[in-house]
């Protein structure tokens, strides 16, 4: 991701600073995209940054749970500490990188405008866990696509892609693959109860929307 995008940090955290630039290049793309894609306002959501533990308006967000996206406040929630695991854990990092993890939290905001979370919430009510768990996985690829629409339409803008910046955004993909998270934890993947998806998956629907820059080519409920 070009460091030319980087704003200078001052006398303020370089990440902070960074993660507030990212989030206001969501906001530019996605409010000119979602209306002229889907007809649909864009609205933007809140980002949390905290360290080790905080409330939310789903519960309480400890480091553990990694980021994740409220729709109950319309907020996402990311633990700066995630960032160094992702240096050390997850794929190892990079900016690009970095602004995958955050596009893929407001990736959920876009589906909660589309009403996506809505209708999953619904169908989970009458399924079974593997089933509900299923949905989940689905949820994410789609998150993961919508945050390779918003890097394809924000290169597009800006030139924001640098050569192996997609490379790494795809090692962290494959990195949080739970495939590859359950192998880590426990020597072995149980695909029934994986939640977001393998990493194969994660790295395929990252690519569709990188590819097409397009809301529609991120129909993971249709696969």
């Amino acid at each position: 991701m070009s460091a030319g995008r980087r704003p200078a940090a001052g006398g303020a955290d370089p990440m902070r600073t960074f993660v507030a630039h990212v989030l206001g290049e969501t906001e530019a793309v996605w409010a000119q995209i979602l209306p002229a894609q889907k007809g649909v306002p864009y609205t933007n959501a809140t980002l949390v940054l905290y360290s080790g533990a905080t409330s939310s308006g789903c519960g309480g967000a400890q480091a553990s749970m990694g980021p994740f996206y409220c729709p109950m406040d319309k907020k996402v929630y990311l633990d700066m500490s995630f960032f160094r695991d992702m240096q050390t854990q997850y794929g190892g990092g990079g900016d690009f990188a970095y602004a995958y993890v955050i596009a893929h939290e407001i990736g959920h905001h876009v589906q909660d405008l589309l009403g996506v979370l809505d209708k999953v919430d619904a169908a989970k009510q009458n399924v079974s866990r593997t089933q509900a768990n299923a949905l989940s996985v689905r949820v994410e690829l789609m998150a993961d696509c919508l945050a390779g629409v918003w890097a394809a339409n924000a290169n597009q803008k800006w030139k924001i892609l640098d050569p192996g910046d997609i490379e790494k955004a795809l090692a962290t993909a494959a990195a949080i693959g739970d495939d590859r998270l359950q192998t880590a934890a426990r020597g072995y993947a149980v695909p029934d109860s994986f939640t977001h998806g393998s990493s194969a998956l994660r790295q395929k629907w990252l690519t569709t929307g990188l590819q097409s820059g397009q809301v529609d080519s991120c129909n993971t409920f249709r696969q």
